[in-house]
């Protein structure tokens, strides 16, 4: 394969993991206010507890004492795997993991509310996009490059 279009993709996951990690943080941050108040543009929730009613909407068939416990847990793993993604730690495990838990937040709001959700909100391809991140398996720019010598020598290896 051509070194220039080898490096394109390479250099195509660093924005691929910002887009992933980030979007994992906005929503993060719109649950706890960070974004505004609930009613004003571009706010879907505004504080936690509408996030934990909109939980408990996709998940129906969750018991609605362990409600809130889903939704905590959801938000410590979006908020582990933004990070993740974001600085490049343990990319590839991020990757997968992020992929996981996209293709079931996609099938739960398909179940919940049809088709058109996830769609809509583009919940199938962010879980294709991470699966897709998770095997490419080079990651330059990133946390996992510095720490592993591997990587740094693959990647100079490549250099013209």
């Amino acid at each position: 394969m051509d070194t220039t279009l080898n490096r394109a993709m390479d250099y195509s996951t660093v924005f691929l993991r910002f887009a992933l990690g980030f979007s994992f943080l906005s929503a993060v941050a719109d649950r706890f206010g960070l974004w505004g108040a609930y009613g004003q543009p571009h706010v879907a929730w505004g504080d936690f507890a509408r996030f934990v009613a909109y939980t408990g909407k996709l998940n129906w068939f969750v018991p609605a004492m362990l409600i809130p416990a889903l939704a905590w847990a959801s938000t410590v793993a979006e908020t582990l795997l933004g990070f993740a993604l974001v600085v490049g730690l343990f990319t590839r495990i991020a990757a997968l993991l992020s992929g996981m838990i996209l293709l079931l937040f996609a099938l739960a709001m398909t179940i919940a509310l049809g088709i058109k959700a996830p769609l809509d909100f583009s919940v199938f391809s962010a879980s294709a996009g991470a699966f897709l991140l998770a095997a490419h398996g080079r990651y330059p720019l990133c946390v996992d490059a510095l720490t592993s010598r591997a990587s740094l020598y693959r990647f100079q290896k490549e250099k013209p």
